[in-house]
């Protein structure tokens, strides 16, 4: 229902009826986060037991991972809604650069955005109609709350006292418990707000009916190019920032009109970034510690007493500050006694790099984009189907630790993301994670070091501008390896960390390798998912050795998981030891003891997802795949020699039929089929 333009009362009966909220802004974020239990979801994060607020990865383009940034803004969010020490502290996110800081808070203004532009969520205020007669104002006929006070605020300082406020809601026909949940998120009018309600109260000789008559009720704007509900102040030099710019400056316009200079509505607060969030709204701080000292001492002021000062006039807001740094200026700052008491009011959350390389993937889709790719002369650009795992294992990786004498960076890499990683588990991980945690230097914790986001983009970005890549009318994913080289020897800096990236570089050339392998095999039996058949063959073969009904024949039923069609299987044991072999199990110790567990997970895994693979068993593909290579294709000399050697025939229709495959059936081009197959052919990085 529209608000009346002249009613205060109506209002606040509409209000009565369920149809606004008056809230803190504390308590609409919180409400805006829970107001669906079934949006919170239990989750393992690297060994450890977390909580996925699904509200944050709905649309287009959503949060991935940060669990850690998610769950402790949250609890701040609800604490401060409960009325706990954070409402009055800023929430402050600390990393490197790249790591999602700026996107996340641009994405919460946005979700923030959409809920209260939902109509029962609306956010109003009220404007004063300056009467005929009244004088002072000149040509200003009326004049809106500055900081969109709302109007129930308006209400509890309309009569007088505190106590005389809760009255009035009581003859409005508020109950009780509600006027006093009302009455918790009391504070006084702005001061130009009580200047002016003052001044007509005066005219109209304290007769409140008559006053009632000049107030109008009117919608807060929702708009981030207004910077209204949500706001963004960035840092500036020194010499172009100014407090003007947060809390506003003297209006020569207004002084025109007003002739009363103790009328504190000569400054224009509207002019600063905080008054237009001050109803109910998010002020987003860019590099918050970057800013001149005496911003810093606005903030003070802003997020402990929730003020707006000018030349002591005093306007309350009610604005949740978020705020962003990088780690280097939170040290200087820490380092510096008399900048504490902004520091004291900040509850800092460390953000670090996503470590799981599965959602990197969904990050890299971000850095490459949705578009059209075109090459220089306006030819359509192929992406190669391993570009997006090349990438993200790269960075991936990068932003992993070394913990050699627990877990190799591609166990680390598989356990992050929830893979098997063989006979190590999570918590391997989990106590690396916690060991590091506990380092007083920020930046050598858990994912806290690493090629970032815009690294990553830089990547593509300069893979893109390869002749190669322009004349191929492809990214191939091996250019990719040159591309992030680049990036290291011109952006990184530290001797060690450009040696430690270099490293983790030719780790990921060795998976990539293992990928084409996988993808090789496909090639060559014609079926994108060979290899995948032939890992589940091989499990489905371990489970039934283990089965007590096992009869002479060696043929056994089973009901497939991901079907559900049941189905005989008779067991290879050549297959199985072969598989065995290539994996350098030589004992019947080793062999039961592998398969012991790879049945154990099978049946743990099938709990939570009935479509599992064991695709992520990167070392179990590779054996099965080097088993069904070396026996398919035997008698060929092998398909590696196969597909070198073209100078004859067969082998000359052996490699135009594996490419028409790649190329029809595995989404590659003829460019970066053809590549892949000289890839495959080459003996470096074989592992």
């Amino acid at each position: 229902m529209p608000v009346s333009q002249n009613g205060l009362d109506q209002y606040l009966q509409e209000l009565k009826n369920g149809e606004h909220h008056f809230e803190n802004v504390f308590e609409s974020l919180a409400r805006m986060i829970f107001d669906d239990p079934q949006d919170i979801k239990s989750v393992i994060v690297n060994g450890k037991n977390t909580y996925d607020f699904l509200k944050f990865r709905t649309g287009k383009k959503h949060i991935i991972g940060l669990y850690d940034v998610i769950n402790n803004f949250v609890a701040f969010i609800k604490d401060a809604a409960e009325n706990g020490e954070s409402k009055e502290m800023a929430f402050v996110l600390v990393g490197e650069p790249g790591n999602g800081k700026t996107f996340y808070v641009d994405y919460l203004s946005a979700m923030y955005r959409d809920f209260i532009s939902i109509p029962e969520n609306n956010k109003y205020t009220f404007k004063f109609m300056i009467p005929e007669g009244l004088e002072g104002y000149g040509g200003i006929k009326e004049i809106e709350s500055q900081t969109y006070e709302d109007p129930v605020i308006l209400a509890m300082n309309l009569i007088g006292t505190e106590d005389q406020g809760k009255e009035y809601f009581a003859q409005a026909g508020f109950k009780p418990k509600k006027i006093d949940t009302f009455f918790n998120n009391y504070r006084p009018l702005g001061a130009d707000t009580e200047f002016i309600f003052n001044d007509i109260k005066s005219f109209y000789d304290g007769d409140v009916e008559k006053l009632k008559e000049q107030i109008k009720i009117v919608k807060v704007p929702i708009s981030s190019t207004l910077g209204t509900i949500t706001g963004k102040y960035p840092a500036k030099d020194k010499l172009t920032s100014s407090g003007v710019d947060l809390v506003g400056e003297e209006s020569i316009q207004r002084l025109l009109h007003i002739t009363n200079t103790n009328n504190p509505y000569r400054f224009d607060l509207r002019r600063g970034a905080l008054a237009r969030v001050g109803g109910g709204g998010i002020h987003f701080a860019d590099e918050i510690f970057k800013n001149k000292t005496d911003l810093l001492k606005i903030y003070l002021g802003v997020i402990q007493n929730r003020v707006i000062e000018i030349d002591a006039f005093k306007w309350p807001i009610d604005t949740f500050i978020i705020a962003t740094s990088n780690n280097a200026d939170v040290q200087n700052y820490r380092t510096n006694g008399e900048e504490k008491p902004i520091l004291d009011r900040c509850k800092f959350c460390y953000v670090a790099h996503n470590t799981n390389y599965k959602l990197q993937m969904d990050l890299t889709n971000y850095a490459l984009g949705d578009g059209t790719k075109t090459t220089f002369t306006g030819e359509e650009l192929h992406l190669d189907p391993n570009l997006k795992y090349v990438l993200s294992t790269i960075v991936t990786l990068s932003r992993l630790p070394r913990a050699e004498d627990k877990l190799t960076p591609i166990e680390m890499m598989k356990l992050a993301a929830g893979e098997v990683a063989g006979e190590k588990s999570m918590k391997a991980l989990a106590e690396i994670v916690d060991e590091l945690e506990h380092e007083s230097d920020t930046t050598k914790r858990f994912g806290q070091k690493g090629l970032g986001q815009r690294d990553l983009a830089r990547m593509i970005n300069g893979q893109r501008g390869f002749p190669a890549t322009n004349e191929g009318k492809c990214m191939f994913s091996l250019d990719s390896f040159k591309s992030a080289e680049d990036v290291i020897l011109d952006y990184v800096q530290d001797t060690n960390e450009r040696a430690k990236y270099f490293e983790d570089l030719n780790i990921a050339k060795g998976l990539y390798r293992k990928r084409i392998r996988t993808e090789m095999f496909n090639a060559f039996m014609d079926e994108p998912a060979a290899i995948k058949k032939d890992v589940m063959m091989y499990v489905n073969m371990i489970v039934g050795m283990g089965r007590s009904d096992l009869g002479p024949d060696k043929i056994i039923t089973y009901r497939d998981p991901q079907t559900g069609n049941t189905q005989p299987i008779k067991i290879d044991e050549r297959f199985v030891n072969a598989v065995e072999n290539e994996l350098e199990m030589k004992t019947q110790e080793q062999k039961e003891s592998f398969r012991g567990q790879v049945r154990k997970i099978y049946a743990q895994k099938l709990q939570t997802d009935k479509n599992y693979d064991f695709m992520d068993n990167v070392e179990l593909v590779k054996a099965v795949t080097d088993t069904r290579l070396n026996s398919d294709i035997a008698s060929a000399g092998g398909l590696v020699g196969a597909l070198a050697n073209r100078t004859n025939e067969d082998n000359e229709k052996l490699y135009n039929r594996i490419v028409d495959t790649m190329v029809n059936k595995l989404n590659y081009c003829k460019t970066c089929a053809e590549k892949t197959i000289e890839f495959f052919c080459t003996q470096d990085h074989q592992t």
